[in-house]
């Protein structure tokens, strides 16, 4: 695994310690998701749902595509297994 920074660690785990981003995560899981559906299934404002994915794809487990005047959303992959190995490195004992 790349050796990452102390900060870049803090923003993946950042990304998964709030209740409305685990639910993001969780409707994404299915595939990608228009910002508009996950404002309309999360029950927030729209500045606070732009916070929260701006969290989460500067964390890298989330990605946007833009097409139009929508943005859709979807798990990487790469991010998602990274944030994985973060964790396992870091409770390696």
């Amino acid at each position: 695994m790349m050796k990452l920074t102390d900060k870049k660690i803090a923003e993946i785990f950042k990304a998964l310690c709030d209740e409305n981003r685990i639910k993001i995560l969780h409707l994404l899981q299915t595939g990608e998701k228009c910002a508009c559906h996950l404002n309309d299934e999360i029950n927030v404002t729209q500045p606070t749902m732009s916070h929260h994915m701006k969290v989460l794809c500067d964390s890298g487990i989330v990605v946007g595509r833009k097409e139009g005047k929508w943005i859709h959303y979807s798990i990487s992959p790469d991010g998602a297994k990274l944030a994985a190995d973060v964790l396992k490195e870091l409770t390696n004992i």
